[in-house]
């Protein structure tokens, strides 16, 4: 079992920058990957970024690339997403995940999600 706790969400000013943070535990050496998503009011959940979390290989939607920047600190288990440049269209419920070994494109695992809001 991995467990992921997420802090960091709040409200922000059109333009401004937020830090996601996601903190794995228990058998975090079974990680292959691990991603962020979100689901705004209405929509369905969408990928956001996802790092491979051994050698650090990233990917992003292109609706953030350029603005959002995905990281990992392997001592300390923990996953973050740097938010810069936000805009309205980016508020939602931001959610870590991670993906064991063996388990194929399916994450297994969910942060409780981080209530992020953009004000205009």
């Amino acid at each position: 079992q991995v467990q992921l706790v997420e802090s960091g969400g709040g409200l922000v000013q059109a333009g401004g920058s937020l830090r996601l943070s996601c903190a794995a535990a228990g058998r975090t050496f079974s990680i292959n990957t691990m991603g962020w998503f979100r689901q705004a009011p209405g929509k369905e959940r969408e990928f956001v970024a996802a790092i491979k979390w051994m050698i650090g290989g990233t990917s992003y939607a292109d609706s953030v690339k350029g603005r959002f920047t995905i990281s990992r600190d392997n001592a300390k288990n923990t996953m973050y997403l740097e938010m810069n440049s936000l805009k309205s269209e980016d508020t939602a419920v931001y959610y870590c995940a991670a993906r064991v070994y063996g388990a194929g494109t399916e994450y297994n695992y969910w942060g409780q999600g981080s209530q992020v809001t953009v004000s205009s």
